[in-house]
């Protein structure tokens, strides 16, 4: 037996048993580390200082003045009551009495805003202001917001349909002769079950709660970010037009300039203290109130993905990789298992698809599988189990949102984890027909 990857399994069960109890990530991604370097027989001290720091610092280096940028871009809309406006605007169109709609409406959002090619943890902070008025007119437990973001960032948009330009769809057609068209029909049919999936999910969760008698209760703690205030003046909303120009801005600076998000947010922060300069009661204050309120949510990922690279440092974490190679099962069936775990340990999916697509490709092409096929599966199965409560996207959604493991992280693993593997279910053998 090796310990090192007992050691592993059973540092990822105390997260999910721990974080589904309330304990903080920041404690807990630590505690975690502990135990892989325990049982893998390495330093304690120097595995956290070592591979975990490594992975904390990088992960703040390279994110940190995304998180800030993305913070003030998300204040200064809430605050100017342009997130307002446009919720208003939605609330108007779809009425206010279908919480579906509404849940729906949201992910909608949030699907446009990925597939038009902004980073997740933009629409992280983009969509949370438009969402929460919602949810506190049609009178919604907060929670539910979860069903609408996990399938609008982390399904369809992140791994299914042709043509996403996000880094997932992108990063396979760089080690085999594929496009981000790879495998169309399967990318679809593999969106069409998410869909359905979702919709019924959100379904029975609304009659739930209407049954229990829950009501929209504001958010409370240190995790409270985006999206709360209570104070914007109703009767001078600025139009909706003039709203949605910010974030329209952020698109094209991304996408048609190919500006890097940190400037396309800034940029757009600047368009809306420009056109909304009397809605604000103090620049000064709303600008503070969007730096502080980066803290939490980046250290609460860094601390993560210090925990993945604590793993990786382990001789378990190799052991594992060259295990995946010899699943005795379908080559394209194995590549998906391998990807899902892979994605599972790391809680990365981009982290997950990196491994696979550096060290079991290669045998994978060899055996004359088709990339098309290769590469629409392997990044499907990498949306699946990376959407653990170790995950980093998921760590910043709930610390942003103002909502917990306890409370929220169901919904994430229906709609991220379940509906995804759903979509394996049926294409992986699509696949294997018509390829």
């Amino acid at each position: 037996m090796d310990w090192s990857v007992v050691g592993i399994v059973i540092s990822l069960v105390m997260i999910v048993v721990l974080a589904l109890r309330g304990w903080h990530i920041i404690v807990i991604a630590p505690l975690a580390a502990v135990v892989v370097a325990l049982f893998s027989s390495m330093d304690v001290m120097s595995t956290l200082t070592g591979p975990y720091m490594k992975g904390f610092v990088n992960y703040a280096s390279r994110f940190y003045l995304l998180f800030l940028a993305g913070s003030i871009f998300g204040k200064f809309m809430e605050d100017s009551g342009a997130a307002r406006s446009i919720a208003e605007s939605i609330l108007k169109l779809i009425g206010r009495s279908n919480p579906l709609v509404a849940v729906g409406v949201a992910g909608l959002i949030g699907g446009v805003l990925t597939y038009g090619g902004v980073s997740l943890f933009v629409v992280v902070f983009a969509l949370i202001p438009i969402a929460r008025p919602m949810w506190r007119e049609l009178d919604m437990p907060w929670h539910l917001f979860a069903v609408s973001f996990a399938f609008g960032i982390g399904t369809v948009t992140m791994t299914m349909l042709p043509g996403s330009p996000q880094i997932l769809n992108i990063m396979p057609t760089k080690y085999m002769d594929s496009t981000a068209m790879a495998a169309p029909l399967l990318g679809i049919v593999a969106s069409i079950v998410a869909l359905v999936f979702t919709f019924f999910y959100a379904r029975y969760q609304i009659k739930r709660y209407q049954k229990r008698g829950e009501h929209y209760v504001a958010s409370s703690g240190i995790g409270m970010v985006v999206g709360e205030t209570e104070s914007v003046n109703m009767e001078k909303l600025p139009n909706v037009w003039l709203s949605l120009l910010p974030m329209v801005v952020v698109i094209v600076m991304l996408n048609a300039v190919k500006l890097d998000a940190v400037w396309a947010l800034l940029i757009g922060t600047a368009v809306c203290v420009t056109f909304f300069w009397k809605q604000y009661g103090n620049i000064l204050s709303t600008l503070n109130k969007g730096a502080v309120n980066t803290v939490i949510p980046i250290i609460n990922t860094c601390a993560d993905v210090g925990y993945g690279m604590a793993v990786a440092a382990t001789t378990g974490f190799t052991v594992i990789s060259a295990w995946l190679l010899t699943l005795p099962m379908h080559p394209i069936v194995s590549l998906s298992v391998a990807t899902n775990i892979m994605a599972g340990i790391t809680g990365s999916a981009s982290g997950g698809l990196g491994i696979v697509l550096e060290t079991i490709v290669g045998p994978y092409l060899a055996m004359g599988l088709n990339p098309e096929l290769i590469h629409r599966i392997a990044t499907i199965s990498a949306g699946c189990f990376d959407a653990m409560p170790h995950n980093g996207v998921i760590i910043t959604f709930l610390a942003v949102a103002g909502l917990t493991h306890m409370n929220a992280y169901k919904h994430i693993f229906f709609i991220a984890v379940l509906a995804p593997l759903m979509s394996l279910i049926v294409v992986i053998p699509l696949g294997i027909f018509l390829y």
